[in-house]
């Protein structure tokens, strides 16, 4: 039994996001108490956010659900440094208006997963560019300069990594985490923010922002980090062969979308589950105890109630009776991936990795050697194959038994 008063923290620990609380006493206390605004940043250095960060998505949505109030920071000021924390190298500039356009994107998904409003538990986006781009320099320098050490900082995995990789740590970067630091202070200041929260890496950055706030304000702010979001077998969550799983349809197609959650490994499928679907706790026991093929029900309502919350319910519905009739054989559903073949043709190893099968041309080789790949149901292992499609015509290309597209002229 959870030995937690509070509704926020009884549903963060019961769904398993926590991983650190600075003060889980006093945290708890709060939010037992009063509404407790929160919030976490996102940086928008792309026009969709992708899987990796929808852990951190869903807590804003648990946040609200237990009655308080998510703050979704935009890192509009932030994007222009760059972030180091797990990144070997120096982030590629974006303009303003490259910024500005991403942030558009970004909002999409939290308009499905968050209620924004006026009231007092409703979300509020805000863009931390507006209290950052007015800042001056020296006045930074000078009120909070002095509250950090540079011994201190060399001490952060995020900038030790790098040091010790020899890879260079742009001086611009290094400020990077007394902005955010800033931020927190500033959202405690206009918004009373009590909490920021975080993946298991933002720790320190988290930490520095309450203290910042501790010495200049006097003010008692709190931080909570989740887990190091990796799948079982140890990769990083949202990263496949084919490349990211964004969140947004136009980045990657809500078929693409499904099949991700449809094909995870059966060991996450509980704790999947918990984190990114509000099913209750008594049926997700029901469904990670399942057993041998049955476990593939368990995943395929992983996979639609994933893709409900993300995309909406018809594209789920949509994905859902595509791979059915996908998988029944011989069916194309409407929403399988498609490409366009010219009245040239197109080499099947090239058509692998142009529909996003195959990382490469040569992990499409070996693919094809393994007679993991059929065209029409039939299996074609000569990576010199031509696909010759007659005008308005179209083949099914499926690689193993999970993934299928078509290709039209």
């Amino acid at each position: 039994m959870s030995t937690y008063k509070s509704e926020l923290l009884r549903l963060l620990e019961e769904r398993g996001y926590i991983h650190q609380i600075t003060d889980a006493e006093g945290l708890d206390a709060l939010a037992a108490r009063q509404v407790v605004p929160g919030y976490i940043g996102f940086d928008a250095t792309a026009p969709s956010l992708h899987v990796g960060s929808l852990v951190q998505i869903m807590m804003l949505r648990r946040l609200q659900q237990a009655g308080h109030k998510p703050i979704v920071v935009m890192g509009g000021g932030t994007t222009k440094v760059g972030d180091p924390s797990g990144k070997d190298e120096s982030r590629k500039m974006l303009t303003d208006a490259d910024i500005d356009a991403n942030i558009a994107g970004i909002r999409e998904v939290f308009e499905r997963l968050l209620t924004f409003g006026d009231g007092p538990t409703d979300a509020v986006m805000v863009n931390n560019d507006e209290w950052l781009s007015q800042l001056g320099y020296i006045e930074l320098l000078r009120d909070v300069g002095p509250h950090f050490t540079v011994n201190r900082m060399l001490t952060f995995d995020s900038v030790k990594l790098r040091l010790d990789r020899e890879q260079p740590l742009t001086f611009l970067e290094f400020n990077y985490m007394i902005l955010q630091a800033y931020d927190f202070r500033e959202l405690a200041q206009r918004y009373d923010c009590r909490l920021q929260m975080g993946g298991s890496d933002q720790w320190g950055n988290i930490v520095n922002g309450m203290e910042l706030a501790r010495r200049m304000d006097g003010r008692e702010l709190f931080g909570l980090t989740t887990p190091l979001l990796t799948t079982a077998d140890g990769s990083k969550m949202g990263k496949t062969a084919a490349g990211a799983v964004w969140l947004n349809e136009a980045q990657l197609p809500s078929y693409d979308f499904w099949q991700y959650w449809r094909n995870v490994d059966d060991r996450d499928v509980g704790r999947f589950l918990r984190l990114f679907t509000d099913l209750p706790l008594e049926e997700i026991e029901r469904l990670e105890s399942l057993e041998g093929a049955q476990i593939n029900d368990a995943k395929t309502v992983l996979a639609n109630e994933v893709t409900a919350l993300v995309r909406g319910r018809e594209a789920a519905e949509t994905a859902a009776k595509t791979a059915a009739e996908t998988f029944a054989g011989g069916g194309a559903g409407e929403d399988l991936p498609t490409l366009s073949v010219g009245a040239e043709g197109m080499r099947i190893g090239a058509a692998l990795t142009a529909i996003g099968f195959t990382a490469s041309n040569g992990e499409a080789k070996r693919k094809l050697a393994e007679g993991a790949v059929k065209l029409d149901g039939e299996a074609v292992s000569d990576p010199g194959h031509l696909v010759e499609i007659e005008e308005g015509g179209e083949v099914k290309l499926s690689l193993g038994k999970k993934k299928h597209g078509i290709l039209r002229r």
